[in-house]
């Protein structure tokens, strides 16, 4: 199944309205691309429209983000994103993702109403628990290093980077985490 053409055109709305598009418009086959790509899970997941178009906000800035960061316009610092360079929109840089073709493999995800409920209902107890377990010890940062790494898709080693801790610490907690989230499931 392709993603309908309703569903690129609100990608595509959605790429030029973000603020890390100006100055970078050159990069817009990429940034589509990379969001297509990683956007095909969810299209048929995702029956509410406004949801959908939160989705896809997310997918699309962690492209734009992972694009700009490859293409070496952008680097992580402790205060957030920085760029390196202006780039103007005749100059022309080769990158992996220019050079990518992309192919939609046709996929079915057949669930029914009461299974997405069951996956919503699990996805919010997950949530719940890492919030209780972050408030439970504050000093562990859980809900701090959760976000860093499966919201903003950082490494492990950026986040270390970022809270000042070593890259085994943030990998211990991690999985302690997560160890405790599956105990507390089961």
């Amino acid at each position: 199944m392709d993603l309908a053409q309703d569903k690129l055109e609100l990608i595509e709305k959605i790429i030029r309205n973000d603020r890390k598009f100006s100055n970078n418009e050159d990069l817009f086959e990429d940034f589509f691309n990379e969001t297509c790509k990683r956007s095909l899970g969810i299209v048929n997941i995702v029956s509410s429209d406004i949801a959908l178009e939160a989705y896809l906000r997310k997918i699309a800035t962690t492209s734009i983000l992972n694009v700009l960061k490859d293409s070496g316009r952008l680097k992580r610092t402790r205060s957030g994103y920085t760029p390196t360079k202006e780039v103007f929109v005749d100059e022309k840089i080769s990158n992996s993702y220019a050079e990518t073709e992309i192919s939609y493999c046709n996929f079915s995800i057949n669930l029914t109403p009461e299974e997405l409920a069951i996956q919503k209902d699990t996805i919010q107890q997950i949530a719940d628990l890492i919030c209780k377990f972050d408030r439970e010890e504050p000093e562990k940062m859980y809900l701090q290093i959760y976000k860093l790494r499966y919201d903003n898709g950082m490494t492990q080693k950026e986040i270390s980077e970022e809270l000042g801790l070593s890259q085994s610490e943030i990998s211990k907690r991690l999985f302690r985490l997560m160890k405790k989230v599956k105990e507390s499931l089961n």
